[in-house]
């Protein structure tokens, strides 16, 4: 019962996050795939950690016939074994200059049609799908390469770099599928901020018996830095999420010296507190100690060769101040 309130809990705040992330800065952010998304992560990671599909089925609540069926609808089309609906949807879209949506519920007549009108919306979310029209014959056409790489260019990197960096600096080296898949974006969009960041040198291209793999040595996103907040984002709750799982997997015991684990402080003061001026300066403190910290690291690893077996401390700081009360006094 203890486990389920806090998966509850963990999942609530989860929800507000990407609720929150969705609405920012006046962006209306595609969630149509949300649900199926977590769906699927979470039986690869069932699957991944040893338990057999009856196992998993039960933990959903569901019968082993009725699992299978949906990890099969949601994982390939019913009409194009082995591919997910998304892909084969994109792709005969991309084999015709205009395509009704009758002629796409034609072509995949065994696919639910709800699950294609998703799959629809997302890609016109994407931008990899522009319509037209409306009903059932409305049409729709797919973007071009030229036209891909235009828009890209338009928005410019627009934090998309640095996101792509965290994604292989936290779980590299990735191949340009692996990481088109974790950002959920088009491999054409994914290869060219790939080209920018290796020729910057943010990321190296790795190359072993023909297979392409990019790796990043190194992630920092300056502070006040006007993109990359998204990239900061991940990174921070990445590194939340790992300190939580080294933790479960260890004694769950603690000790003041224990060097996997974290802590929570919670201060209560008020404006003309003795104290508040030094508990608001707290993070200012540690981000200068940990910088510094940080920067000796560098400057000995640069003198000396890295070895293949080493440790990658991950140390995450945070602080926020919630107003209590009513400040008014009414």
């Amino acid at each position: 019962m203890t486990i389920e309130l806090l998966i509850h809990a963990i999942v609530r705040q989860t929800t507000i996050l990407i609720a929150q992330l969705a609405t920012s800065q006046g962006v209306r952010a595609p969630l149509a795939q949300v649900a199926n998304q977590v769906f699927m992560d979470l039986v690869r990671e069932l699957e991944r950690q040893g338990l057999s599909r009856k196992v998993s089925a039960d933990m959903f609540g569901m019968g082993l016939r009725t699992y299978r069926r949906k990890i099969q609808r949601l994982s390939e089309s019913s009409t194009e074994r082995g591919r997910s609906l998304w892909e084969v949807v994109l792709e005969y879209a991309k084999e015709h200059p205009l395509v009704t949506r009758r002629e796409i519920l034609t072509r995949f007549p065994r696919d639910d049609e709800a699950q294609i009108r998703a799959v629809l919306r997302d890609l016109c979310d994407s931008q990899l799908l522009f319509s037209s029209g409306s009903g059932p014959n409305i049409s729709y056409r797919a973007a071009s390469d030229e036209e891909l790489a235009l828009l890209q260019r338009k928005l410019g990197p627009d934090g998309l770099d640095e996101l792509v960096v965290a994604l292989m600096y936290r779980d590299g080296p990735l191949t340009l599928q692996q990481i088109a898949e974790r950002a959920q974006g088009e491999a054409s969009v994914i290869e060219l901020t790939l080209e920018r960041v290796v020729a910057a040198g943010r990321v190296e291209r790795l190359e072993e018996d023909g297979v392409v793999r990019y790796l990043a040595q190194a992630l920092v996103i300056p502070l006040g830095a006007p993109a990359g907040w998204e990239a900061a984002v991940f990174d921070h709750f990445k590194a939340l999420v790992t300190t939580v799982l080294s933790r479960l997997s260890a004694n769950r015991s603690t000790a003041p010296d224990d060097p996997i684990g974290g802590s929570t402080y919670t201060i209560d003061v008020w404006p003309d507190h003795p104290l508040a001026e030094e508990v608001y300066g707290s993070l200012g403190r540690i981000r200068t100690m940990l910088g510094d910290l940080r920067k000796r690291v560098t400057d000995f690893n640069q003198a000396h060769e890295l070895p293949e077996v080493h440790t990658r401390a991950v140390i995450y700081v945070g602080q926020c101040l919630i107003n209590e009360g009513n400040e008014s006094g009414g």
